[in-house]
């Protein structure tokens, strides 16, 4: 609806006028400039671009969409929304579908050296300073399911869903930033052991790392893909490791070593200990450190954790104090701390885009069409983080919100989007009333500086 406030201000309400900020902000970074210009889906355009409805697509998912269908509820009712992303109109939902249906595999390749380029200008893990610290990438997979009638859904592992079909996704999170490095598509019976390589390379290609970079890169990854080989491949690229070993049987032989076990004051019913066995099959030094716990059945579950990290680096990763270096029951303790933290990384990332952004509630039964919406979701992923980032000075509580806060909390506060009379955006009001539009303010306003809008409480 739109209403006349004077002769030459117009405006528009906004359920979501945070979001139209961001969005805003977003044009002048020219965020989606690389999608343009590498994306060429072959398609005739009638009154929007394929582009353009790939746009629609990303803005939607930003604006809370858990499934496509959702643009007409979304976007296409909140015309300031869609000029503050620099669209005078949206296209229906059911000819995006029809684009995301017209995606090839060269459009797929495409869309990935698209987002390597976003990635490249905006991230901060691509910035990241090598020399000072290293870099940590956490790797994972997760399942995707679906109907059995799309391609590659198959029949394989999901999270208390026996029989399910679907896919799986492979990601690589950049762990000291929270934002997504790679995502890719895989059938469903595809497993870490399978997507690590694919993964870890495509990750390498993205974050243009060198040898020198390699060498100061940590992989931290689970038992599914610390089988030797995949270890010493690892390896054998210059990269430092901090995973589970891959066999089970392995790990009850090497905890057998262990001549002294620790209590863990953190986790009761655990105790860890060092492994005394020489570690021949690697092709370089690593360190093992066997952990058991109790259960069930009073027996010990046994995993076996192998790092190629020094005391001091372990100690620099989880910002503990440099001097802890000479405990021996710390630094054990926090070989296994630091691999524990994966859980509020990589998983943590994942669980947060599910119930944020609906990541298992867009499915399109062409493999293709499937992997353009992972990748517009991943960028959607990131560009929440970079906003994170940004407000955090100015709401610093905003810190430690993950996906699902920012998008409910921070992009939905109501609000007005007024225009001047060459139909511009001038001005952002925020609904006082709101518990977040005080904070949020001045921070928009600060986003803003360079587009000379101002950002206010007011009457809605």
């Amino acid at each position: 609806m739109r209403n006349a406030t004077t002769p030459s201000l117009s405006y528009h309400f906004s359920p979501r006028a945070p979001l139209a900020a961001r969005g805003i902000r977003l044009q002048g970074l020219n965020l989606f400039g690389p999608v343009r210009d590498h994306v060429h889906i072959a398609q005739k355009t009638v009154t929007h671009t394929p582009v353009q409805k790939l746009y629609d697509a990303f803005i939607a998912l930003l604006a809370g969409a858990h499934g496509l269908v959702e643009i007409n509820k979304r976007l296409r009712s909140d015309p300031g929304l869609q000029a503050a992303f620099g669209r005078q109109t949206c296209a229906d939902q059911s000819v995006v579908q029809e684009t995301l249906d017209a995606c090839t595999e060269a459009n797929v390749t495409q869309m990935h050296q698209a987002r390597d380029a976003i990635y490249r200008r905006q991230s901060q893990g691509y910035r990241h300073t090598y020399r000072q610290r290293l870099q940590g990438l956490d790797v994972d997979m997760t399942g995707m399911p679906c109907g059995k009638k799309a391609a590659f859904a198959t029949k394989g592992y999901f999270a208390k869903q026996r029989n399910r079909r679907g896919r799986q996704l492979g990601r690589v999170l950049a762990t000291r930033y929270g934002d997504i490095v790679v995502d890719r598509l895989f059938s469903g019976t595809t497993q870490l052991p399978a997507a690590l390589q694919p993964l870890v390379r495509a990750a390498a290609q993205t974050l243009d790392l060198d040898a020198d970079k390699r060498g100061r890169t940590v992989w931290r990854i689970d038992a599914g893909g610390g089988s030797v080989e995949d270890v010493n491949w690892l390896l054998g690229q210059g990269y430092h490791v901090h995973c589970k070993d891959y066999s089970g049987s392995r790990a009850q032989s090497l905890a057998a070593s262990v001549t002294v076990w620790v209590d863990d004051p953190r986790v009761p019913e655990r105790q860890v200990g060092w492994v005394t066995l020489a570690a021949t099959p690697y092709n370089r030094p690593v360190r093992r450190v066997a952990g058991r716990c109790r259960k069930k059945n009073g027996h010990w579950g046994v995993g076996v954790l192998i790092s190629t990290l020094a005391p001091q680096e372990v100690m620099a990763l989880t910002q503990q104090p440099v001097d802890r270096v000479n405990d021996s029951t710390a630094v054990l303790l926090t070989y296994v701390y630091c691999y524990d933290q994966r859980g509020g990384g990589v998983e943590t990332a994942i669980k947060g885009d599910t119930q944020g952004l609906g990541m298992t509630k867009r499915n399109k039964k062409r493999f293709e069409a499937q992997q353009l919406v992972t990748q517009l979701h991943a960028l959607a992923h990131n560009t929440i983080v970079w906003a994170r980032q940004w407000l955090t000075p100015y709401v610093p509580r905003v810190r430690s919100w993950g996906i699902m806060r920012m998008r409910r909390d921070v992009f939905h506060v109501s609000g007005k989007i007024v225009f001047d009379h060459r139909q511009h955006i001038a001005q952002i009001v925020l609904n006082p009333a709101d518990p977040l539009a005080k904070g949020l303010a001045p921070g928009l306003f600060a986003l803003l500086g360079s587009e000379f809008i101002v950002v206010n409480l007011g009457e809605i």
